[in-house]
């Protein structure tokens, strides 16, 4: 039996969604990868990075719970260390809101899902964020079945949006038009995760 409420996982939902739709290096190489190479070859190298990002979930999911068993006094070292990151992370994404998207990494994985896989392992930030967002959203200990459906809804937001990314990212004309909304996507994004991690930290 669960003890999150649907309420809980509609905000883990809504926070990973606006996190992730802030351009990072997964995003710009799906999406210049699609405008290149088209939606079917793109498609699996999307789903590669989805099951990459959702395993830093997993991660986050299985170290936090055990340590609080084990040593209590760690959730509030953790909830004022993810509180502090969002913050930074959203300083920053406010910060460079107005910059062009940077060029994909030189050194390309190859469009396979392996390789989408190995691209979003290879950045361990999101093992934080997650950290962060499980802190301030679900209680400090979950049940096996709380963990299975957070996964799950963590694994569904990323396939959803990789997919979306890359079947609309292979539409010639909307390349424009992503580049020119950068800076509203940045800045609202950036003022929702800091909220979320003033939160955070101000929590008795």
């Amino acid at each position: 039996m669960l003890s999150i409420t649907a309420d809980q996982l509609a905000l883990f939902i809504g926070t990973l969604s606006v996190a992730i739709v802030s351009p990072g290096p997964a995003v710009i190489a799906v999406s210049q990868s699609a405008f290149a190479l088209g939606r079917r070859r793109v498609l699996p190298y999307a789903w590669g990075l989805a099951a990459g990002a959702s395993i830093w979930c997993i991660f986050a999911l299985l170290g936090l719970t055990v340590m609080f068993r084990i040593m209590p006094w760690t959730y509030d070292l953790m909830r004022i260390l993810g509180g502090g990151y969002l913050v930074w992370i959203a300083w920053k994404m406010w910060q460079h809101a107005p910059d062009p998207l940077p060029d994909p990494a030189q050194s390309r994985l190859g469009m396979s899902f392996w390789g989408g896989v190995v691209l979003n392992l290879s950045n361990p930030k999101p093992a934080l964020f997650y950290s962060a967002v499980l802190l301030s959203i679900f209680p400090a200990l979950l049940s096996g079945a709380d963990k299975l459906a957070i996964y799950a809804t963590a694994l569904s937001v990323e396939m959803a949006f990789y997919t979306a990314l890359a079947s609309l990212m292979a539409l010639p004309w909307l390349r424009r038009r992503y580049y020119e909304s950068k800076f509203g996507i940045d800045r609202a994004a950036a003022a929702l995760i800091g909220l979320l991690g003033l939160s955070l930290i101000l929590r008795l």
